[in-house]
Formats: C-alpha cells, structure tokens, sequence
C-alpha cells in the first residue's frame, strides 16, 4: 500500500514531527504487522527518528549541522544559496523504516518521526509504504 502524506514547515530549518500522521494513515490501512517505509521526495530535506519528549534536542541537532555546513561563508557555487541545504539532507538522509504490530508503530517511549526542512518552509511530499 502506498500513501503520500503531505508536511508542512514553516522556518527554513525546522524538524517537524508528524508521527501522528504516520499512525492515522497506518490505521487506516487496516494492516496489523510489517514495517512502515518513508522517503521523502525532496531534495533539501530529511527523515530522521528521533528524540519527541525534549524540544532541546531538535534545536540541537540543527544547531550542530548550522555549524557543520553553515548556508553563507562556504564558497558554494549553487545559485540558488542553499547548498548547504542539499549537504544537510544528504548527511541526515530521505528514508526511514519502522516496524509495527497490531497496527502500532513500534518506537521507543521517546521517540518521533521526523521530517528535516533545510530550505522552508513549504509543504513536502513524503511518500509511506506499508508492507
């Protein structure tokens, strides 16, 4: 079954959680186990699981890649200014995978799905297949 969820940002880097889409759209597969893959369909974005409970985390994490590849300064000859962008999705990746049972994910007490916006905000496309 293939579903494309759609996610909205609103800053030019933001994690967004949308795990609760991922649920809704499981549920209404009707599918009791087997594993839940998302890719997203853009290429200055990422999907990560991850840390949902502590909002410091998130905030961590973009602070680290801001510094690791920050957007000016760089020397990057991409005309559209956000090659820094591209490297960060690159570096975070477009997919992740997670198993479910009795129609629920299975991720730990503290964890979320992610969708990673390096050059938002925007709506993104991140396609879901349950198998």
């Amino acid at each position: 079954m293939l579903y494309t969820l759609k996610v909205r940002s609103h800053e030019r880097e933001e994690l967004v959680e949308f795990t609760d889409k991922v649920q809704k759209q499981l549920t209404a597969s009707n599918q009791q186990e087997g594993v839940v893959m998302l890719y997203v369909q853009h290429t200055t974005a990422g999907l990560t699981v991850n840390e949902n409970a502590d909002p410091d985390v998130p905030r961590d994490m973009l602070h680290l890649l801001r510094t690791l590849v920050p957007q000016h300064g760089m020397g990057f000859r991409h005309g559209e200014e956000n090659s820094d962008a591209h490297i960060k999705a690159t570096l975070v990746g477009s997919s992740v995978t997670v198993p479910f049972s009795a129609g629920k994910l299975l991720l730990g007490r503290w964890q979320g799905i992610f969708l990673c916006e390096f050059d938002g905000g925007r709506e993104r496309n991140v396609i879901m297949m349950v198998k």
